[in-house]
């Protein structure tokens, strides 16, 4: 075995709309904790479950800006420290986010090996997945560039498929040379794919060694290496992040690392791997990988049934009863219902991008909105007042900033809070209160040791989450935002 270290790369674009209205790209998949009993998320999950591996380092992990606090905090729960987290500013698929965790991982290491990794994937046989990536090393470590293949269960049309040039084989892991990949077939073609031997899912990891990826993308690619070369030239660090010159990295071609290389390269090969594995891209998906009662039902939160088959019940705030029903999706959330036909998961996407077009802000946001220093949940909203229900982690302070447009009121529900209101500071308990006039220099703290939770009652002409500007920050956030 190498004594080269392996880099997992965990990319963590990606706004997981088809599982709506969990997911959001306020809060997307990949930070969700869907199961229930185990409350990892599926980016922590990713992360955890490379422990066996050997010469394994801390991961390098890929995300948009919007989401770096959360994919930190994720890691610390976990007593991870990524070597980078690197922030998109908008996602340019795969081939660039590849491209540059190989450049930076060179900064560091001669030729390492990248293990490449979604960060919303399901596996549930981690020791035979620990097995099969041991074996890519082998492969990689050969000159190969190395795609993980899925042995295929069924005729998917919500999966890419491999080709290889000889039939798997699940008692024998060797890897064949890719011959083609194919995008999403329609019900037909992936059922003559399942019958042919030589095709398997396309799950989108991949392990190579960082120099030998890049000779292939500077070959068939050049444009992309270019503009990632120069996207990291500045060394743009903010706090434990790092920034892409966001002009340079927007002329990056827009393209997955399948078809920028990995359909072009005769490097390439694919290695089967029958490890549970699921992108549970949908809410089909979910109930397909999810513990089900007599009936087939699988059940989240507060649900009663009778006379229900086959279907998905997930409540997050309230009771959901269902009666004489089969075959159906329900997810309740605090602010929106779903209820499809289990069958038509794949079309959520769809009516996700009509509440975008309309401009719904359920479509894209979640009521409950993350921040560094903790949360807050938008309870009611009307044209000119707004109440939030705020949390603060102890020892955490929010930005000093004001508002142009609004006034707000803080009433403390929990813990201890500091204020600070244009120079003047006050200590605040429960049941105390203060008011913060517009146009006035604010901050609030934490100062305690259990979490704060207060109530802010926002009134004026303009109550937008834009309408701030912060003068000093923790987190780096200085400006209008």
């Amino acid at each position: 075995m190498s004594v080269n270290p392996l880099i997992p790369v965990i990319l963590c674009g990606g706004s997981g709309t088809r599982l709506w209205p969990l997911s959001r790209e306020s809060f997307p998949k990949q930070y969700l904790t869907i199961d229930g009993s185990y409350k990892k998320s599926f980016l922590q999950k990713t992360q955890l479950r490379l422990k066996g591996l050997k010469n394994i380092e801390n991961p390098l992990i890929i995300c948009n800006e919007e989401h770096r606090f959360i994919a930190a905090e994720q890691m610390r729960e976990i007593d991870i420290k990524p070597k980078r987290i690197l922030l998109e500013p908008f996602g340019r698929n795969t081939a660039p986010a590849i491209t540059l965790s190989a450049l930076l991982s060179l900064e560091e290491y001669t030729n390492p090996n990248l293990l490449i990794l979604s960060a919303d994937h399901e596996i549930k046989d981690v020791e035979k997945f620990i097995k099969v990536v041991e074996k890519g090393i082998k492969y990689s470590e050969e000159g190969k560039l190395v795609t993980f293949g899925v042995i295929p269960e069924s005729p998917e049309t919500g999966y890419g498929y491999i080709q290889g040039d000889k039939p798997f084989n699940k008692e024998n892991l060797v890897a064949s040379n890719i011959i083609k990949f194919t995008e999403k077939p329609d019900y037909e073609t992936a059922k003559e794919f399942i019958k042919n031997k030589c095709f398997t899912w396309n799950s989108g990891i991949f392990l190579f060694k960082a120099n030998n990826i890049l000779k292939e993308i500077k070959k068939f690619s050049p444009e992309i290496l270019k503009y990632c070369e120069k996207s990291i030239l500045k060394k743009l660090f903010d706090l434990d992040f790092q920034r892409l010159d966001k002009q340079i990295f927007g002329k990056c071609p827009n393209i997955s690392i399948d078809y920028a290389v990995m359909e072009k390269t005769n490097k390439g090969v694919v290695l089967p791997m029958d490890v549970g594995w699921s992108d549970v891209g949908d809410w089909q998906s979910m109930w397909k990988n999810s513990p089900k009662d007599k009936n087939g039902n699988s059940l989240n939160g507060e649900v009663l049934l009778h006379q229900t088959k086959n279907s998905l019940f997930r409540s997050e705030s309230r009771l959901i009863v269902g009666l004489g029903v089969e075959d159906l999706i329900v997810v309740e959330t605090n602010d929106v219902m779903l209820v499809a036909n289990k069958n038509k998961s794949q079309d959520i996407k769809k009516i996700v991008n009509k509440l975008k077009e309309k401009g719904v802000s359920e479509g894209y946001e979640h009521k409950k909105i993350y921040r560094p220093w903790g949360h807050y949940i938008s309870v009611l909203e009307e044209l000119r007042w707004k109440v939030k229900v705020i949390i603060v982690k102890p020892g955490q302070t929010l930005s000093l900033q004001m508002h142009h447009h609004r006034s707000e009121h803080w009433v403390v529900v929990n813990g201890t809070a500091k204020v600070e209101i244009d120079g003047k500071k006050i200590i605040l308990h429960e049941n105390q209160s203060s008011y913060i006039p517009l146009g006035s220099k604010h901050r609030l703290s934490n100062p305690g040791k259990i979490p704060l939770k207060l109530i802010e009652v926002q009134s004026g002409e303009y109550v937008g989450e834009d309408d701030i500007k912060r003068f000093e920050d923790n987190y780096g956030r200085v400006g209008n935002s």
